[in-house]
Order: structure tokens, then C-alpha cells, then sequence
């Protein structure tokens, strides 16, 4: 099911299941290192055992195609905190021309994923409206906040924070992460390489059919993580 060996074990205990024999992560790992089980190498894992962690070089750079965007900067600490839920992480994927858009939610890792025809604004800002059309005067509470990069497909900030319902009323309140600080969206970025196991670099995004893509993106709901006790981002999020 394209299940981490430590996510296999972090849900087995989160659910309390008995087998007869018991093991652990890291023993898991070193099995598979020896050898141990047929046709599983490290090279079959998303996320290599001794990959060492990447350190980030923090920035301040103004990014000079988005002067008069509001920066991450002026992003309230709870928010940085994750203490609520309702803030969420945006990013474009792309293969081969098309792409999805991406949201992820801070506190839970709550996946939403949508396929649009071109990586434009007009495409970006047409799939907030389908979300505000869809849990209209909840939408503000659900969508508080989005952070998202410099890239020209989200410059339109007033498009994307002005509800559509709702002439002159703001929906939610956009902020954008510093140029080359991929780490300011850290959520976005772990979740792109989950993505990334149903859709490699250089696939054909056009190919993949809207129940695909909610395929994937109810796999992602449902992933025992880590970070979340080894609960999933849909019991957090419920």
C-alpha cells in the first residue's frame, strides 16, 4: 500500500493489533538492510534509513515580483505553533505542462488536491471559488490563513483573499514564504514527495483522471504519521 516500514509499525501499536511476534522500527530497517526479506532493498523505501537531514540557511530576501504581498513575516506565531486548525500550505505540482494544486493543513497534514488544465491564476484562483462555493459561510473558519511561494500563479493576492459570494468581503488571508525558503512551507514539502510515490517527475499530470487524484488524495488521509502519534491527518482533523 506504499506504507513506510515505520508507518506499518506506528499503526500496528496505534491500534493495539497482536501478532506473535513483535518488532520494531528501527529493527525492521536493519532486516532489510541485511537482506532479509526477498525482493525489499533500501532502494524500494521512500525515504532512505540513512538519508541525512537536510539543514536550511534562513533568508530574508524580498522577492521582487511580489513587492506588495504580505509576507510570512507578518504570520501570527500561533500559526507557526500549529495551535488550531485552519491554516493552510499551498504549492502547484507539476508533470509534463499540467499540474495539481496542493493545500495542506498545518495541524493535521489534511491533504486537498485538485487538477487543473494550466498552472495560471486564473486556474488557481478557480479552485478557491469551487472551496468557497462549497462550504460557503464556513469557508473562513476552515480556510483562515494560506501560505504559499513567489510564484506567478499566486501573485493575485486580492483575487484570492476577496470572497466571490460575498463582493468586498475578505474569505481568508494570504501570506507568502521568503524567496528560496522552501522550508517556510515545510508541510507542503513533505507531502509533495507523498505525492510524488503515485506521481514521479516527469509524469504526464494529464493523464491522471479526477478520480485518481482523489484517490491519492484520500491514501494521504488516511496515512498513519509519525509526527501525529501515528494517527491519521483525517482523525486529527475530524
Amino acid at each position: 500500500e506504499k506504507y513506510s516500514p515505520d508507518a506499518v509499525i506506528g499503526e500496528i501499536n496505534e491500534k493495539g493489533l497482536k501478532f506473535d511476534t513483535s518488532i520494531c522500527t528501527k529493527t525492521v530497517y536493519n532486516m532489510i538492510d541485511k537482506g532479509i526479506f526477498l525482493n525489499l532493498t533500501n532502494k524500494d523505501l521512500p525515504v532512505k534509513k540513512d538519508r541525512k537531514k537536510r539543514k536550511y540557511k534562513q533568508v530574508r530576501n524580498v522577492a521582487l515580483n511580489n513587492a506588495k504581498g504580505r509576507s510570512i513575516e507578518e504570520r501570527p506565531p500561533e500559526i507557526e505553533r500549529r495551535e488550531e486548525y485552519g491554516h493552510w500550505e499551498m504549492d502547484c505540482v507539476v508533470g509534463k505542462g499540467k499540474a495539481c494544486l496542493v493545500l495542506t493543513e498545518r495541524m493535521s497534514r489534511k491533504e486537498l488536491i485538485f487538477k487543473m488544465s494550466s498552472k495560471t491564476q486564473k486556474c488557481v484562483i478557480d479552485v478557491i471559488d469551487k472551496l468557497e462555493r462549497q462550504y460557503r459561510s464556513r469557508f473562513q473558519r476552515i480556510f483562515n490563513s494560506i501560505t504559499m511561494d513567489n510564484g506567478s500563479e499566486f501573485l493575485d493576492m486580492e483575487s484570492l483573499e476577496i470572497s466571490f459570494l460575498k463582493a468586498g468581503t475578505k474569505r481568508t488571508t494570504c501570506y507568502y514564504a521568503h524567496p528560496y525558503s522552501s522550508w517556510e512551507r515545510g508541510s507542503n514539502e513533505n507531502q509533495n514527495k507523498l505525492i510524488r510515490r503515485f506521481v514521479p517527475k516527469g509524469f504526464n499530470i494529464g493523464k491522471l483522471t479526477n478520480k485518481d487524484v482523489k484517490r491519492i488524495e484520500n491514501w494521504m488521509n488516511n496515512y498513519p504519521r509519525r509526527i501525529l502519534g501515528y494517527k491519521t491527518p483525517n482523525q486529527i482533523a475530524a
